[in-house]
This record gives structure tokens, C-alpha cells and sequence, in this order.
């Protein structure tokens, strides 16, 4: 078998020596170049699998190789190598198209991680961006599209084409939008299609975790470091080892966990509470928020430095107005997956419910489209969605009249807040008429004058068996 090959570029002979060895341990074979003119002489002469280049050469840059190898060789991974601690030339090589960054002096099992996930690149083949599959059966509609983003305006094209180019980098990734857009979704995508994809996606909720107790949940702890540290915890960071880490409304970490975030994706090392030393870790990251960072920066609520650290890229998705032509396809996504799930036939959106839904703002976009959704399947009748089943919402923002229905009313008052309060009334209104029917479901849906789907929905939604 054909050994792969990596081009080595520095003008100082012995760190070729010491990275040509490590490479050549790891089975490659190397070429080596002292200056930027030898660098793209050979490049022209020979097909690399990576490329490894110091920022200071002797004729040019190391930006300078990565723009060109960017430009003329799209297929070569190509990463720098910079001075420990200098942030900002690391930004500088991700934004202009590198794989990745490697401080000196080289940690050898970074280098050689990141050399394995370089060369993973050639081995997959390009994600397209195509439109949303299709199929005559059900089943084949849901695998093909369980990890997608789906859509076919020209839009959610663009999205899915920079996905594409995003999973060849280890560059991190800023996924902002509106709620509802799908940036976990979208970060997913980025994980799956990228070399780390046999690797773990950990997702973490950085607003559902007590300031307290964040850095034991990010970067772990020893035994004993902590009253009620009954035992090792190796924190998030090392559960997404050779994988990603994906933090969702990452605008919510509090000030001192800012500065340790940036210590670590500075120095790819932690320190679990109670340990003595770094730790290594092998690990992407990726970032979504539905806040305006910039905005924050500047309100003095959010660091500058790990602002331009976690936003080297940005991947901005787009809301659900703004891509109508979609709604139909997701819908359809829905329904089969609400069906399955459900064990019912697939019910059929009329196409003025499907008019409707594309003249709709949908302000809780996707999200809401999914609820939207579920809800009108529970209350539809012989399988076909009318646009009353929607419910549609004002364009203003206002609630719609509320329904004669009492649970109706009572789930209209939910959706203005008050969720907990209304889902216990429902509970007693259900398990009354149930009582009083002897828990025959069938006659509880008609004394209370709703269908028999509608009782069964609320019945998985509230839980009562």
C-alpha cells in the first residue's frame, strides 16, 4: 500500500527534523521545504495528503501557503504551526483556510491526532447538497434524512454546500439564528460529515448547568477534591474526546468560566479540579446562540477574546419565513415521523392548510412547525389537516380566539406561558372523565367532545397511562 504524503515547510532544519520523524513514525512519507518558492515548487510537482507550514518563512508566510494551497489545492489539508500562545495568528490560519493549528513546541500525540483526522478527510467522500429525498415508503423518507438539514430553496442549498466546506476544517464554528432554526442540527451535520464523525457529538445546554458547579461539568474532577466527590469525573471536554463538543447557548457561560474556555481551546489542555497537571485533549468545538455576541461584547457581558476565538467561523441559518418553499418538504417530514410514532396512517395537509402555513411567520420557525404539527394531527378528522387544525397564531403576535373546547382553552393558555399550571388542569379534567367512564378511552373523548386521536395525544403528552 501506497504510503500518504506530507509536506513539511520551515526554515529552521531542526524542527523538520524532530516533525519528519514523527510523521514518518506515523507511517507517512515526508517531503520537506525550507522557503515558500521550494513549498509551491513541489506542491506543483506532487500530489500531498497534508501540509505542515511555520507562520515565519524566510520568503512570505505561512498564510501565504494557506491561501494558495486553499486556492490551488482545496483538496490538501494544510495546517500551521505557531508560537505558543499567539491566538491571534491562529485565528488568522483558520479564517484563511486551515485545517488546524499546532503550537510550539509540538506536543507529539496533538500532532499526531490531528494529523489522523487531516488524513480521514481524503478517505470520505464530499458531502453534496442536494434536496430533500424522496421516496414512495415512509421508512426510506426518515433514514435518509435523520441527519439532515432538510430543504431545497436556494437558501437551505447555500447552508448545506457550507456545511459541506465547515466539516474539512477544525476550524470552531459559531451556528447563530432565531430559536427554532435548528442549530443543533446544523452542528450535527458539521460533526457527521466531518473526520471526527465516528467520534462522539456531546451537545451541553451551557444555560441548564449552575454556575457552581460548571467547571466539574466542563473539565471534571478528582476523588476528594470537593465535598461530595465520591469518585473521578472526567468531565465533558474529555467525553467528547476525538469527537465534538457542541455548546448551545454558549452566550449564557458566566464571566470566569469565559476565561477557562479560552485557556483551554488556547492550549487544547485541561485541568480537572483536584489534578495537578494539563491533560491533553483531543476535541472541536462548536457554538450556537440565539443572542447577538457582538452585541454582548460590546455591553461588556461577553469576552472580546473568545468572542473572535469560538466566531473564527460563522454559519448563519436562516429563518423559516425566509425559506416558504421548504414547508411542504417539512412538513411531510413530520407528518411520516409523527405517524410512525404514533402508529396511525399519514395524514394529508389540504392544500389550503399548506397555503396557509407559507403565508404564516412562523416566529418560532421550525421548532414551531414540528408543534404546529403535532398538535393539528391529534385534531384532525378522517386523516386530511384543514387550516383549522392549525390553529395559526395573528401575524401581530396576538393568540387566536379561544377555542369553545375547555382542554382547547386550557392549551391556548399554555402557549401563553403558563405551561405547567394548565398541563395539571388537563390532567384533571382527563383523569375525571376517565374516572367517570371507567377509564374507557373511547367514551372519555366523547363526554368531553373531543376525537378519540385528540384524547390519545393528550394522554402520551401528560403522561397518564
Amino acid at each position: 500500500m501506497e504510503k500518504r504524503l506530507a509536506l513539511i515547510v520551515d526554515d529552521e532544519p531542526a524542527l523538520l527534523d524532530t516533525v519528519s520523524m514523527i510523521l514518518i513514525r506515523s507511517g507517512l512519507a515526508v517531503e520537506t521545504a525550507l522557503n515558500l518558492t521550494d513549498a509551491k515548487a513541489k506542491l506543483s510537482k506532487l500530489r500531498f495528503d497534508l501540509c505542515l507550514t511555520d507562520m515565519r518563512l524566510p520568503d512570505g508566510t505561512g498564510l501565504d501557503l494557506i491561501t494558495h494551497i486553499s486556492k490551488e489545492y482545496p483538496e490538501t489539508p494544510v495546517a500551521m504551526i505557531t508560537a505558543y500562545g499567539n491566538m491571534d495568528l491562529a485565528v488568522q490560519a483558520l479564517k484563511a483556510g486551515a485545517f488546524d493549528c499546532v503550537n510550539k513546541p509540538v506536543d507529539i500525540s496533538q500532532l499526531r491526532a490531528m494529523v489522523q483526522h487531516a488524513l480521514n478527510l481524503n478517505e470520505q467522500r464530499p458531502a453534496q447538497a442536494v434536496p430533500l429525498a424522496k421516496s414512495d415508503r415512509p421508512e426510506q423518507i426518515l433514514a435518509a434524512n435523520a441527519s439532515r438539514m432538510l430543504g431545497s430553496s436556494s437558501v437551505m442549498l447555500e447552508v448545506a454546500s457550507k456545511i459541506a466546506k465547515l466539516a474539512r476544517s477544525q476550524a470552531p464554528v459559531h451556528v447563530s439564528g432565531e430559536s427554532g432554526t435548528g442549530k443543533e442540527l446544523a452542528a450535527r451535520a458539521i460533526h457527521d460529515q466531518s473526520p471526527r464523525g465516528a467520534g462522539p457529538f456531546v451537545p451541553v445546554n451551557c444555560g441548564a448547568i449552575p454556575a457552581e458547579l460548571m467547571e466539574s461539568e466542563f473539565f471534571g474532577h478528582k476523588r476528594g477534591s470537593f465535598t461530595g466527590a465520591q469518585s473521578d469525573k472526567e468531565g465533558l471536554f474529555k467525553a467528547a474526546s476525538g469527537g465534538t463538543l457542541f455548546l448551545d447557548e454558549v452566550a449564557e457561560l458566566p464571566m470566569h468560566m469565559q476565561v477557562k474556555l479560552l485557556r483551554v481551546l488556547q492550549e487544547k489542555t485541561v485541568r480537572p479540579i483536584g489534578e495537578n497537571k494539563e491533560l491533553p485533549i483531543d476535541v472541536r468545538l462548536l457554538s450556537a446562540t440565539h443572542k447577538d455576541l457582538a452585541k454582548l461584547v460590546d455591553a461588556g457581558q461577553f469576552r472580546q477574546d473568545l468572542y473572535y476565538r469560538i466566531n473564527v467561523i460563522e454559519l448563519k441559518l436562516p429563518p423559516l419565513r425566509d425559506r416558504g418553499e421548504d414547508i411542504p418538504q417539512l412538513a411531510e417530514h413530520f407528518l411520516i415521523r409523527l405517524a410512525a410514532d404514533w402508529g396511525i396512517k399519514t395524514p394529508v395537509l389540504t392544500a389550503a392548510a399548506i397555503s396557509a402555513m407559507q403565508d404564516y411567520g412562523f416566529p418560532g420557525n421550525v421548532r414551531e412547525l414540528q408543534n404546529m404539527l403535532e398538535r393539528a394531527v391529534a385534531l384532525c378528522e378522517d386523516d386530511k389537516i384543514a387550516v383549522h387544525d392549525l390553529q395559526l397564531k395573528a401575524q401581530t403576535g396576538t393568540q387566536p380566539a379561544v377555542p369553545s373546547d375547555p382542554i382547547e382553552a386550557k392549551a391556548a393558555l399554555a402557549r401563553a406561558g403558563l405551561v405547567d399550571q394548565i398541563d395539571s388542569l388537563q390532567r384533571d379534567v382527563l383523569v375525571k372523565a376517565l374516572d367517570e367512564t371507567r377509564w374507557n378511552r373511547t367514551a372519555a373523548a366523547k363526554k368531553l367532545g373531543i376525537t378519540f386521536r385528540a384524547m390519545r395525544y393528550r394522554l402520551k403528552k401528560l403522561g397518564i397511562e
